[in-house]
């Protein structure tokens, strides 16, 4: 009988022959801040909204070129928002102010920014659709826009208002300091939809009287998409991006009328 010599190497075994399954790592919960943080931001937003509106009704006697009152608009109107936030951040969050608020800017917030815009478009066609077709008094937010485009001034500044600063401010308010408060009692679907229904409600208007109806709603709308794209990704930079896209193509809208087009059209 033929004798083999004995096997070299390292034995195999059961362990070493089958490979040991991989999880993928458990996502980070949504961060969190004390439920005053978002009341608190809440009243200080709506109070400084309703403020601006009825300061510059009393101020447009004075017939100041355009481009003042809208300066005055932004600084009262967003300007202690931001006051709140940094104070809310320092005395309930870390104090690490963009951290608390979710504006940790990455290079793919610039490829979610436009998913999450097309997600607000679509929300915004099926309740707008709903609300028309339900007849709920509808009236836009950007009567009066187009008037003034010959003022160069004026535009320069509508759009860093609209397109720069209104997204900046707001998504750190609702998606940074809203949701997180809200998050901190309730689940993940409640908290959405109420701080999406306090976006609407922060763009209403006296003047637009039942016409502020159908906006809330149709801005909830929007709203939630905003929310649930800050949830999934866990931060406010894509809703920033996505919230200037939305402003800004209203704008184009507007300014070069064919909103009204569309609108004599439907």
């Amino acid at each position: 009988m033929t004798a083999f010599p004995p096997p070299t190497g390292l034995p195999v075994t059961s362990s070493s022959a089958a490979a040991e399954p991989t999880f993928a790592p458990e996502r980070a919960p949504h961060p969190t801040l004390p439920i005053q943080v978002a009341g608190g931001a809440i009243v200080v937003l709506m109070v400084s909204l309703f403020s601006s509106k009825y300061l510059l009704d009393a101020l447009i006697t004075f017939e100041w070129p355009v481009v003042v009152y809208v300066a005055l608009l932004g600084a009262i109107g967003y300007g202690p928002s931001l006051i709140w936030a940094r104070y809310a951040t320092n005395r309930w969050g870390s104090g690490r102010f963009f951290r608390d608020v979710g504006l940790q800017p990455e290079l793919s917030d610039l490829g979610w920014g436009p998913v999450v815009w097309l997600a607000a478009i679509g929300t915004q066609i099926v309740v707008g659709a709903i609300v028309l077709g339900l007849g709920v008094p509808l009236e836009n937010n950007t009567d009066g826009i187009s008037e003034l485009t010959d003022d160069r001034t004026y535009l320069i500044s509508i759009i860093i208002t609209a397109v720069i600063a209104a997204p900046f401010v707001e998504e750190i308010v609702f998606r940074g300091l809203v949701m997180r408060g809200l998050r901190s009692r309730l689940p993940v679907i409640p908290t959405i939809a109420l701080q999406a229904v306090l976006f609407g409600v922060a763009h209403v208007d006296p003047v637009r009287g039942t016409g502020n109806i159908g906006l809330v709603l149709v801005l909830s709308g929007v709203g939630a998409a905003f929310g649930g794209g800050a949830y999934l990704l866990r931060r406010i930079g894509p809703t920033i991006v996505a919230h200037a896209i939305f402003n800004g193509a209203v704008l184009v809208l507007v300014l070069t009328n064919a909103q009204e087009w569309l609108q004599n059209n439907s």
